[in-house]
């Protein structure tokens, strides 16, 4: 069975683009790495949100109530679907804080997109760093294992910032 996953890309702010020269496709090899390594069952569907500080911190304050920027957020469905790809929900990440971070990190700015996409797809599919140690630990191996499929380094690794 062929099954194609529906990756949908919105670039709200213009900063983004540079970052990778097809961004696009840069941010769905990026959801497709985190895919390959906890695979969803089936096709999906998922939306990634390049945008700002402002924006994010909007929806962390109306979802999280936390009135501050933060670099992404997770916004699984929850809602049942019939037939075509399951609706995993929406990753949306603010340019400000990842290049503030990556700029702190001594990280390149593509690298740290890659990590953070695979992280909010990663909550998308279950994954929840904030329930303890065993599962932040569990977390971080499996965004270790996509990014490595992306040539992307160990974020948590000794040389990381």
């Amino acid at each position: 069975m062929n099954e194609v996953n529906e990756i949908d890309v919105a670039i709200e702010d213009p900063r983004w683009e540079g970052v990778a020269p097809d961004l696009e496709a840069f941010v769905a090899r990026a959801v497709e790495a985190a895919l390959a390594i906890v695979p969803p069952g089936g096709p999906i569907e998922i939306s990634v949100v390049l945008t700002d500080d402002p924006a994010v911190q909007e929806l962390n304050r109306a979802w999280r109530g936390k009135d501050k920027p933060t670099n992404v957020l997770s916004f699984p469905n929850e809602q049942p679907h019939g037939g075509g790809p399951r609706p995993l929900g929406d990753v949306v990440l603010a340019y400000d804080t990842l290049l503030r971070e990556s700029g702190e990190q001594s990280k390149p700015l593509g690298h740290h997109l890659a990590h953070l996409v695979v992280h909010g797809t990663l909550h998308l599919l279950g994954h929840d760093h904030e329930l303890g140690d065993a599962e932040a630990d569990a977390m971080e191996a499996l965004e270790v294992a996509a990014l490595r499929r992306l040539g992307v380094p160990d974020p948590y690794g000794e040389t990381a910032g």
